[in-house]
This record gives structure tokens, sequence and C-alpha cells, in this order.
């Protein structure tokens, strides 16, 4: 592993940021620095969620992108990445947006869990997250991009917070052991006209294995998920571009639905 130059690292997450102040997406880290390694990247991502917290946020979980052997390749990678979720970045079930939150978001349906044990890894199994999760709920993320027109690489949405921007979550918890998650379908709406269909398995073949595998790549940061986060384990079908005025809803079998309406 490269040893990480902490200027650099604050350099790459302040051109990330300044996105926000001019409201439009910015060059890809990896077209200023062709080198940037996974590792910085996510070094890059854990300077931000600092200077976050540092602001008053409250990290509430992570997210697990890339669980899909699609997204995968279209990255050349082969294993998921991830980001982290703070209070800011929670959005009201069946509530509105506004569109000043957000500059290039997309839309995708998935599963949560909310734990009720820690999970340490980097040992963690599909067992252990059985055994640490409370309940699961069904969810939206809004994906968003500091990067301009989305042009990334694995290390640019890496850096980006795994390309995080909102979540909502559902209001109709199940326990896991009342339902077979792998075979839960979703069918996710676009002002009410059916855009994709999405199973439980899409994501690693059980979103409990991503859970696992978040667990276990969070150790090499020395970080683990504890009792009360919200995990996103990874979208069930392909994301959907949002423009101002739009709806979307995700609706689970045995979980009910979740919905959110952006902002003319």
């Amino acid at each position: 592993m490269k040893t990480i130059n902490s200027s650099k690292i604050e350099q790459h997450a302040n051109h990330l940021q300044s996105a926000w102040s001019n409201k439009e997406g910015v060059k890809p880290l990896t077209a200023i620095d062709p080198e940037l390694s996974i590792d910085e990247a996510y070094y890059v991502q854990l300077h931000t969620i600092q200077a976050n917290v540092d602001g008053g946020e409250h990290i509430t979980g992570k997210k697990i992108g890339l669980t899909s052997k699609a997204m995968q390749e279209m990255l050349g990678v082969d294993e998921p990445d991830y980001g982290h979720l703070t209070d800011k970045m929670e959005a009201e079930n069946g509530g509105m947006i506004s569109f000043d939150r957000v500059l290039q978001p997309k839309v995708e349906g998935e599963i949560a869990f909310i734990l009720k044990e820690d999970l340490i890894g980097p040992d963690v199994t599909s067992l252990d997250v059985l055994q640490a999760t409370d309940v699961i709920v069904p969810a939206l993320e809004i994906v968003d991009s500091r990067i301009k027109d989305w042009k990334i690489t694995l290390a640019d949405t890496v850096a980006d917070n795994a390309s995080s921007g909102l979540y909502v979550l559902g209001s109709t918890p199940k326990k896991l052991t009342d339902i077979d998650i792998k075979q839960i379908g979703m069918a996710f709406y676009k002002n009410d006209t059916l855009q994709n269909t999405g199973v439980g398995a899409a994501a690693l073949g059980n979103p409990v294995n991503c859970v696992a595998w978040l667990a276990n790549k969070l150790a090499k940061y020395d970080i683990s998920l504890k009792a009360g986060e919200v995990i996103l384990s990874g979208a069930l079908s392909a994301a959907v571009e949002a423009h101002p005025g739009d709806y979307f809803r995700a609706k689970f079998a045995e979980l009910g639905e979740v919905s959110i309406h952006f902002t003319e």
C-alpha cells in the first residue's frame, strides 16, 4: 500500500467539496491524479466524513455500492465499495426533497438493515449478520456524484463517498427470520411508470453477504458497524435519473413501499 500523503488527501477532498460551492460537478480526481489508489480514495472519503462530523453531523450507517456483477464489470472491479451515511442525508418516506440538496441525482431501490449488535471484522460471517440484525426495511438511495457527468472510475466514486447522496427508509420493518430476503421482489416506479424490477438475490446473491463483506472491509480502516446503524445493502436494479418534479416509488413483496418526491 502506498504511503498516504495527508496533504494530497485534503486537496482531493476539497476539490470534491467545491462541487457544492459552485453547484456543478467537478473534474474527476483520476484526471488530476492518475495514480490515485483505491486506498488513497478511501482516505479522501474518510477525510470528508470526519469534516462533516466535526461540523455537527452524526454517522447513521453505511451504504454498499457495486453489488451487481454488471456494475462491477462496468468499472473493471471484482468487489463492491462503500460509503458513509449521516443524519443530514436522511429524507422522510413519502416526503419532498428540494433539488437544492442534490447535484446529479439517480434513485435506486434497496433493502436496508438496522443493526441491534455491533459487527466487527475481519471475520464476520453471514450468520453473524443474521444474529446482529434487528430488522430490515425497504429503502431508496438517492445516489449523487460530485464528478461532472458521472465520468467516474472506481477511485473517483470511492473518494466521493461511494457517490452517496440521500436515503429514505420505509416504515414496514420485518425480521430476517420471517422472510426469505433472497426472494424479495421489487418493482421500481418513476412518476407511476414501471422502470425496472429486481430481487434480493441481485445483491451479491444475498444482501446478507453484502453486509458481511462490508464489516470485513471496514476492519482494514479500523472501523466497525455499530448497533443502531442503517446499512443500505445494495441496489436491486438499475439507478434511474431524477429531475425536478419526479416522484419515485419502490414496492417490495412483504416489505411494503417507500417513496420520495423531488420538488419542481
